[in-house]
């Protein structure tokens, strides 16, 4: 990682750290939430609050910062995030993370990130139950307004396919957050 964006993604978290609990939307046990890039992942704080906590997705928060969606997810939802891990944002042609968090790319920045949520709080086995009444696949539509394709993968992971065809399979589910749930992906997903 480059020392400019190093340095962007620090001053960027620092930035955000502040960030309150939102109330109780489908809280389940802190115990029951999996472990997400080395940290525990409380089911009584926000969807940001809980991703200022991960080191695997420290890109992730600087595009939600840089595209100023804090607030909104922060609010009180319920949504469900696909969210991409580094690795996954690494997978970008060189320079697109760069590229997309300038300010005079916010639209485009905006639109991918509004593409990894969905209304509503919609767990693996919710997924699952609208795969199955789908004859095999579901069609959810994203805040961003276009669709998003799920469908059950081998070994029975989850799959989403975005509208430009590209796959990314949900490698945690079921992140428990105060305003909604958190799946976490190996790829970002492209409108």
């Amino acid at each position: 990682m480059s020392n400019t964006r190093s340095r962007l993604l620090i001053a960027v978290a620092a930035i955000v750290i502040g960030a309150g609990a939102a109330g109780g939307v489908g809280v389940v046990s802190a115990a029951a939430n999996p472990m997400v890039g080395g940290a525990a992942m409380s089911s009584s704080k926000n969807i940001v609050a809980n991703a200022l906590n991960s080191k695997d997705h420290t890109t992730l928060v600087a595009a939600v910062k840089a595209a100023g969606l804090v607030d909104t997810l922060e609010g009180p939802g319920p949504f469900t995030v696909f969210a991409p891990t580094n690795e996954a944002f690494d997978k970008l042609p060189p320079g697109t993370v760069q590229t997309l968090v300038a300010p005079e790319n916010k639209d485009m920045l905006t639109k991918i990130l509004t593409y990894h949520v969905v209304p509503g709080h919609l767990t693996a086995s919710d997924l699952k139950r609208m795969i199955a009444a789908g004859g095999g696949k579901a069609m959810l539509t994203t805040v961003e307004g276009e669709p998003l394709t799920v469908s059950e993968g081998g070994m029975g992971h989850l799959v989403l396919t975005d509208a430009k065809g590209g796959m990314s399979t949900i490698t945690i589910a079921n992140v428990m957050q105060s305003n909604g749930v958190i799946h976490v992906v190996d790829s970002v997903l492209m409108p």
